[in-house]
């Protein structure tokens, strides 16, 4: 259990803190792509959708190229604080909310777009204004699809690997999540890790399908 305990602890707290980011922000943002048609609405689904057809090791490359010393974001980050994100546990939830992103937009979106508009006109008669009516109407009535748009997040963030692999590399003690585990284990010869790790994977990926299978049906229903 030593050879596990600290990849398990590392993914949870990864999947977590990603799903705690990507959340309010895929939730403004699938609000924006709902409600609003601007000059680069496409543009900025593309983008936001791109990590689900991209080959993860794509998406962390172009992560390194954002982060790197030298990067668009990284040049100006190390300047600032004078740490560089690679190789970190803040590269983790990078990539993890990365590839996480997307489902939260994409789940949300659909459910904002379904919403019966007569709610809105009820509370703009009422007097409310945009910001009222987004946290006291639209968000109750997309509540549910909210809460599975989180708990998808979560579920991706604990499994990403490729995206991870690239970012953060695999650094015993520091960066190895449990997909990388897996893969250091499997490439060791160690069946018995690999087999616990594999198995615990496999049990929360089930609970998270469950989950979001019963959600998505009341959100529906």
């Amino acid at each position: 259990m030593s050879g596990v305990a600290f990849p398990l602890w590392l993914s949870l707290r990864v999947a977590l803190l990603a799903t705690l980011v990507v959340v309010p922000a895929g939730v403004l943002l699938a609000h924006l792509q709902a409600r609003h048609r601007y000059p680069g609405h496409g543009l900025v689904t593309t983008l936001v959708l791109m990590p689900l057809v991209l080959p993860p090791t794509v998406t962390g490359y172009y992560l390194v190229m954002l982060f790197a010393r030298g990067g668009l974001i990284g040049a100006p980050l190390e300047r600032v604080t004078g740490m560089s994100v690679l190789f970190t546990f803040w590269a983790c939830v990078i990539a993890a909310a990365t590839m996480a992103l997307p489902l939260v937009v994409r789940t949300v979106q659909a459910a904002f777009e379904a919403l019966d508009p007569t709610y809105e006109e009820i509370a703009a008669t009422l007097g409310a204004g945009r910001v009222e009516t987004f946290l006291r109407v639209r968000i109750p009535l997309a509540r549910r699809a909210i809460l599975a748009a989180g708990v998808l997040a979560f579920a991706r963030a604990l499994g990403e690997f490729g995206a991870t692999m690239m970012l953060a590399g695999n650094v015993p003690g520091r960066t190895n999540t449990m997909p990388l585990e897996v893969f250091s284990a499997y490439l060791a010869g160690d069946d018995a890790r690999a087999h616990l790790l594999v198995i615990i994977l496999t049990l929360v990926s089930a609970v998270v399908i469950v989950v979001a299978e019963r959600l998505a049906r009341r959100t529906t229903a």
